[in-house]
């Protein structure tokens, strides 16, 4: 049972990156981009715009969640419990 505990936790912890399409008020299709999680950043969502994309490029709409720290801020160079929620909302080019 501790097992079964010690896992589910760590799944809840890890995340992983989500894609769903939305269509934005003005009627533009976009996506949006879940990269909550212990072990994504913001560079995960951006990375995941990139592929959904297919290299054509993308537009910010918006973000929403934690902000990415600088550098000095981090703990031996990472991001150590910046882990809250991050989206972010893209239009492919």
């Amino acid at each position: 049972m501790n097992k079964i505990l010690t896992l589910t936790a760590v799944l809840a912890l890890a995340g992983c990156t989500t894609t769903s399409d939305v269509v934005l008020k003005n009627g533009e299709q976009g996506l949006t981009i879940d990269c909550s999680g212990e072990v994504n950043s913001w560079a995960s969502c951006y990375e995941k715009a990139d592929a959904s994309c297919a290299g054509t490029g993308y537009r910010i709409i918006g973000t929403e969640g934690t902000p990415a720290l600088s550098e000095e801020d981090k703990t031996l160079g990472k991001d150590v419990g910046n882990f809250k929620g991050r989206s972010v909302v893209v239009v492919c080019k």
